[in-house]
């Protein structure tokens, strides 16, 4: 089977034991790589539910796709999978119950690994000192980290790459929060680019490892190298034509959606409360253009170049980093009510300089907020914290405090489930969380699909799990092949993405085969997910989106149907063919799919 190394590079940190064990074929077929074959490892090393995802038994896997490395424009990111720190379910079946999680990142890390010669890295066990991992083709190495420990990632990014003394390695990495096992801290790469959500920058520190560097030398072969070919040109023809789409991912990238989604009532403002929010244009990309802005730049083999560098300064200090995107300014900007750039700016620096996630850390301090505007919580309880609407200071504090998990850092760092357990007094009614996982920049109340994508969403809350079936597969065929999702419009009929696969792996994808491996990868997380005790008690909506009406906006007035929400609930589990009553999929769902072992 060409198209592949066919080797995952398995790394035990208890024991410093290094394999290079055959991935069989069978799984390349069924799962693809990237999170699906990442899922199935993930299944096949977790053999009993409730292991604690801190335990140094919880794999974390590195998984680009089989497109990564080959110059398939907007196709080389990477998934990292693993349980999940941050979950739990209505009804505790375990003490340590939780989702899978999987967590996106672009950049240049996954074509490295594949040009080592491997199609996944599974690292297990726990160092007894920090480590870090050195990869460059066949050898491969555990050292000592001691002197990195502590630093922030945009200073560790700076040295590691000195200290390597070659600039072709590639690495990821976590900043003090993920050493200090805060539960939402991220994976990072070249300093601005991160496998976010879902804790997996925790569980990487939870074995005492700061980095993996790597740098390879190979490729894998290509099973017909003419189609490839001819598929190559068309899609770099394709992507060269000056359209609409591409300009706004040139000169806009995601931050176009910041003013976009206000507009449209569709935002994260206020906690939730509001999806419109008034000075979003000190923020959007007109202002970035203007302030911060000085270079646009992509990740491998990528026309679109939506990652923008910005250079900020004035009352919050001077920075070099990339701000804002549209979650990270919905986040800590209008979720907030700031309207500061350079402040957002500043926010948005000191977030990714400890590694932690955004999104999950803009919900949690926005839910902060409003407890406090609404005299649930004082200053005491907030270490001194004058924490007011729109307050960069307070916002900064606050980071701080997370990052370092010190006072009310360390209950922060717990998220808004944990948080409205302990403040109580009703503050769970907006608490903005799906199984315990921070829902994303995307309000709910303006569009329903959204609330599904939300509910459904195998890691929890997730803004790019998609409302409707079809799309959900999709979504997790493009993470399994390493494709970017900003570039799905380009790959349809003659270029559709199984045309590609085909050519490099000398197999021969229908499309009802094709469409079938991305429903199988989102079937497999959901079985993993219910014998972890997750069920359809855990498929439910926050309080606040049945019985909070926006007051302004276009979308004045709104609020989600409770009846309407359950029906379409029904009607989804029923297309799934999963029982309306448990949400598991039937039997017969995964003896169709191949998943009888699952029974």
């Amino acid at each position: 089977m060409k198209g592949y190394n066919r080797i995952l590079l398995e790394i035990d940190l208890t024991s410093e034991t290094i394999q290079k064990t055959p991935i069989s074929e069978e799984d390349l077929k069924k799962y693809i790589g990237g999170r699906g074959l990442g899922m199935k490892l993930l299944y096949d090393n977790l053999p009993n539910p409730g292991v604690d995802p801190l335990s140094p038994e919880n794999p974390l896997l590195i998984m680009p796709g089989p497109f990564s490395g080959f110059p398939i424009p907007s196709s080389s990111r990477t998934c990292v999978v693993t349980k999940s720190p941050r979950t739990s379910s209505v009804n505790k079946k375990f003490e340590f119950g939780s989702t899978v999680s999987y967590s996106n990142m672009g950049g240049f890390v996954g074509p490295e690994i594949r040009f080592a010669g491997y199609d996944g890295i599974l690292i297990k066990g726990k160092a007894e000192k920090p480590v870090y991992i050195f990869i460059e083709d066949d050898v491969v190495e555990i050292r000592d980290a001691s002197r990195y420990w502590g630093m922030g990632t945009d200073k560790f990014d700076k040295f590691f790459i000195e200290d390597l003394r070659d600039r072709r390695f590639e690495s990821f990495y976590i900043g003090p929060a993920g050493e200090n096992l805060v539960p939402y801290a991220s994976v990072i790469n070249t300093a601005a680019r991160a496998a976010g959500r879902g804790g997996v920058g925790c569980v990487m520190g939870s074995k005492n490892l700061k980095a993996v560097a790597v740098k390879g030398t190979g490729m894998p072969t290509v099973a017909n190298h003419k189609e490839y070919l001819d598929l190559l040109e068309k899609a770099r023809v394709s992507f060269s034509i000056d359209n609409d789409d591409r300009k706004f991912w040139r000169e806009e990238g995601t931050t176009g959606a910041l003013e976009y989604s206000s507009d449209q009532g569709s935002q994260a403002v206020k906690n939730y409360s509001e999806g419109t929010f008034e000075g979003i244009k000190n923020l959007a990309t007109a202002s970035a253009r203007k302030k911060i802005w000085k270079r646009d730049f992509a990740c491998f083999s990528c026309a679109l170049s939506c990652k923008k560098s910005g250079y900020a300064k004035g009352a919050y200090g001077t920075m070099v980093h990339d701000a804002p995107e549209y979650e990270t300014g919905t986040m800590l900007g209008a979720n907030l009510m700031i309207d500061s750039l350079e402040g957002l700016a500043k926010l948005i620096y000191v977030a990714d300089d400890y590694g932690i996630d955004i999104i999950s850390a803009g919900n949690t301090i926005g839910f902060l907020m409003e407890c406090y505007d609404k005299k649930l919580i004082d200053k005491d309880f907030l270490d001194g914290i004058d924490l007011q609407w729109g307050s960069v200071e307070a916002s900064l504090q606050m980071l701080h405090k997370i990052g370092k998990m010190e006072g009310i850092g360390k209950l922060a760092a717990q998220g808004v489930k944990m948080l409205s357990g302990e403040i109580g007094q009703g503050s769970e009614n907006f608490a903005i969380q799906v199984k315990g996982h921070e829902l994303a920049a995307w309000n709910v109340p303006a569009y329903e699909k959204t609330g599904i994508s939300y509910t459904t969403a195998n890691r929890g809350a997730c803004h790019l799990n998609g409302g409707e079936i079809q799309e959900q597969d999709e979504i997790a065929l493009m993470d399994s092949l390493g494709a970017c999702a900003f570039a799905s419009g380009w790959y349809k009929d003659e270029l559709h993405y199984r045309h590609f696969l085909s050519a490099l792996t000398g197999i021969e994808w229908t499309e009802e085969e094709f469409n079938k491996a991305g429903e199988r990868i989102f079937n497999l997380e959901k079985m993993i997910n219910y014998r972890e005790g997750f069920d359809k008690n855990d498929d439910i909506l926050p309080e606040r989106f049945y019985k909070n009406k926006f007051s302004h906006g276009p979308k004045e007035g709104a609020v989600v149907d409770r009846e309407e929400f359950d029906k379409m609930m029904n009607d989804y589990y029923e297309a799934r063919g999963w029982d309306k009553e448990t949400s598991r999929p039937t039997d017969e769902k995964l003896e169709e799919l191949g998943l009888g072992f699952l029974i």
